[in-house]
């Protein structure tokens, strides 16, 4: 059986495949489309038919095409998961000892308490202006003239952070202008806005409990290095005593958790299938 995921989701189409035999997972193949000014839809249709391309496949040989985050409109989807349980279900896959996880996605934060079944027991999220999402830290690099690459790097060779106060994310990019214009440096600048995005969501932690054990960190800012720094930094101010890490794949646990959560329901519905017809 080969099932899909694909992620589609603010800034970027993740895309997935896995193969299920005999009660083995195998990940086959991946892709991580950026959107920019595609249309995100269009994007998708693209990825996925270039991937089963790519690795000699067709439509016809996958079972189940699952579709998380804004992806519920993909014409061509078998079902449709809501994000939290992909990357709940995504984390583990990648990090079983995962306990925690934050989603750290362009427009939000999101932070879950999981079961080592990748069931989510408790949630909370950051509001939808704060400055707390990757799309802010993106806009704020680009006004810097830092690659995205770069800005894990140049937050961890701060010496004197500057934090940013501001929830609202328009005054914080003005909070960031002012620092600008009075000579603080690029690594001070990254690194107090990592301390402030990092803060909210270790509150987010304590609030939801996931207090203790790994918190696996996904989404598009879960590769920032210096993030990660921040997160541990903020939860050890916090006296929380679990720890923050990424995994190299943890931008596609969306997809993941889709491709695996559909074989799931694949199975189910095959049984039921089964019952129905000896009944």
């Amino acid at each position: 059986m080969i099932t899909a995921g694909i992620d589609l989701g603010t800034g970027a189409v993740k895309t997935v495949l896995f193969k299920h035999e005999n009660g083995k997972v195998e990940w086959l193949a991946k892709r991580n489309d950026r959107i920019r000014t595609r249309d995100p839809l269009e994007l998708s249709e693209y990825a996925y038919d270039q991937l089963l391309k790519d690795n000699g496949l067709t439509r016809d040989d996958v079972t189940y095409c699952a579709t998380t985050g804004d992806g519920e409109n993909i014409s061509f989807r078998t079902g449709h998961f809501y994000s939290m349980t992909t990357h709940s279900r995504g984390a583990i896959y990648l990090d079983p000892e995962a306990t925690g996880v934050l989603d750290m996605g362009a427009l939000h934060g999101r932070a879950m308490k999981i079961d080592n079944q990748g069931k989510v027991l408790n949630y909370r999220m950051t509001s939808q202006c704060a400055s707390g999402s990757g799309q802010f830290l993106e806009n704020i690099s680009r006004y810097l003239g830092i690659a995205q690459d770069e800005i894990g790097t140049l937050s961890r060779q701060a010496d004197d952070p500057e934090i940013v106060s501001s929830i609202c994310a328009v005054l914080a990019e003005t909070d960031v202008i002012n620092m600008v214009s009075r000579g603080i440096s690029a690594p001070n600048i990254l690194k107090g806005i990592h301390l402030s995005m990092a803060g909210r969501l270790a509150k987010l932690l304590r609030v939801i409990k996931a207090t203790d054990g790994v918190v696996l960190c996904t989404g598009g800012l879960a590769l920032d290095s210096g993030m990660i720094d921040g997160l541990n930094e903020s939860m050890q101010k916090l006296k929380l005593k679990g720890v923050a890490r990424s995994h190299e794949d943890s931008a596609y646990a969306g997809a993941i958790g889709a491709a695996l959560w559909g074989a799931f329901r694949h199975e189910k519905l095959q049984k039921l299938e089964s019952l129905a017809k000896a009944s």
